[in-house]
């Protein structure tokens, strides 16, 4: 394979398929072509990570849900290299990704090696432990798609094993606890909670959600929701407590066992199973970079999403960007969409051969504009807020209305990724076929 500066033709590798890396992807496949950009992830499929807490509960299938990177590629004129991303040989510009292996360990795909020009790193984040003793044994978290499927099964079977022993145990109950009241937590507290129901409906005859099902949310800060404004937080928790949630606020974990959860303040939480959602950290692959990393393991770029290499860019949850009054930008969704956007046209500047400090879209540092915040209560229902700050200023909504913007969130990333005709095809699509499939997967 010849050498980065043996080539004529620029490569761009973006590692990572999340919503920013498929993206940027997407945008610059469209303009470069195939023999210039190249994505890379560990998974076949793309899934939006927001709705992971969907995948959890059932109400989401990945199966039908999940876009191919190959077809992406195809249609949208870049190359998918699947394999997880092993190591980053900085001198020769050159990036080792794993095997590929089947379900019996045969080996599809062998090691290989990517050279680059422009390398960008949009590999997300994975659970933050603060290594809280027991976390990552016995703590579930919701980093991938087969995490989230994984605490599907284990909740459907555990609650089957309750419907049965209902018949001969009338104390027998499931008991989960969330710790961490972020977005995720309380977006999947609610959604399993509405889940067990059309679970229960579907046959669990002996399985009564409101007495069988106890959701512990557990949260260190003073409220759920902390980083948006009290007004959201307070609709928060009153939609968890009408469906028999229950909050604890203030409350720092300090333990965790097979069967409960301890807090610094001795009190214990009962746990049959035990989800993570309390914090996020770099993955560990980028402290083999020799890159400056914050205290979170999350690259250190500056204001133009740079990294001290030249030849590497970073997005999205696994770098951290300057943002105002010494604070970092947000990990969040509407985030990675903007940086791949300015991405794009920093890259494209450089392929074209463009003076960066001259070009309009390259020279200009990346700025965060803050779009409001939108979180899921249910099928109905979400709160959030609008043109807004995370200080809180900002239209507040809240119900039906913000359970649809909620959902146009997804349908606008789908836009960017397919283009406007597909993705409506798409929607049409998915909701006829919602006529005739349960409202949650049961198998």
């Amino acid at each position: 394979m010849d050498s980065p500066t043996s080539s004529g033709t620029p490569r761009i590798v973006i590692v990572g398929g999340g919503a920013g890396g498929l993206e940027l992807a997407a945008r610059l496949g469209q303009t470069l072509g195939q023999s210039k950009v190249t994505l890379v992830d560990s998974r076949p499929f793309h899934i939006w990570k927001p709705s992971l807490h969907e995948v959890a509960a059932g109400t989401l299938d990945i199966h039908q849900e999940g876009l191919s990177y190959l077809m992406l590629a195809h249609m949208r004129g870049f190359t998918f290299a699947r394999g997880e991303l092993l190591a980053v040989d900085r001198e020769r510009r050159m990036i080792r990704i794993g095997k590929v292996v089947d379900a019996a360990g045969q080996t599809i795909l062998p090691e290989r090696e990517l050279h680059y020009d422009t390398l960008v790193l949009a590999l997300g984040s994975i659970s933050n432990f603060f290594n809280t003793p027991g976390a990552a044994e016995y703590a579930v978290t919701l980093d991938s798609t087969d995490a989230a499927e994984a605490f599907r099964l284990t909740m459907l079977k555990n609650m089957a094993q309750v419907d049965q022993a209902r018949a001969s145990d009338p104390q027998a109950h499931l008991r989960l606890v969330i710790v961490g009241g972020g977005a995720t937590g309380v977006e999947l507290a609610v959604e399993l909670r509405e889940a067990s129901h059309v679970i229960s409906a579907y046959g669990l005859r002996n399985f009564e959600p409101e007495r069988d099902l106890a959701i512990t949310l557990v949260e260190g800060a003073p409220r759920i929701l902390s980083p948006l404004s009290e007004k959201i937080s307070r609709a928060a928790h009153a939609r968890l407590a009408r469906l028999g949630i229950q909050v604890e606020t203030q409350c720092r974990v300090a333990q965790i066992t097979p069967s409960e959860v301890h807090t610094a303040d001795g009190r214990t939480f009962p746990a049959d199973l035990c989800v993570w959602a309390a914090g996020i950290q770099g993955p560990p692959v980028l402290a083999s970079l020799g890159l400056p990393l914050n205290r979170l393991g999350q690259l250190e770029v500056n204001a133009r999403l740079e990294t001290p290499d030249p030849h590497i860019l970073a997005l999205g949850d696994c770098c951290a960007a300057p943002w105002a009054e010494g604070k970092n930008v947000p990990a969040r969704a509407q985030a990675a969409h903007q940086q791949a956007d300015y991405l794009a046209g920093k890259i494209l500047a450089r392929v074209q051969g463009e003076d960066e400090g001259e070009s309009e879209d390259s020279g200009e540092p990346y700025v965060y504009r803050d779009n409001g915040s939108l979180v899921s209560l249910g099928r109905e229902a979400g709160v959030g807020s609008l043109m807004g700050k995370l200080s809180g200023r900002g239209l507040f909504v809240s119900g039906t209305l913000a359970r649809w913007m909620y959902m146009s969130l997804h349908l606008m990333h789908h836009r960017a990724v397919l283009g406007f005709w597909r993705t409506a095809a798409l929607a049409l699509a998915r909701l006829l076929m919602r006529r005739t499939q349960p409202r949650v997967k049961l198998h």
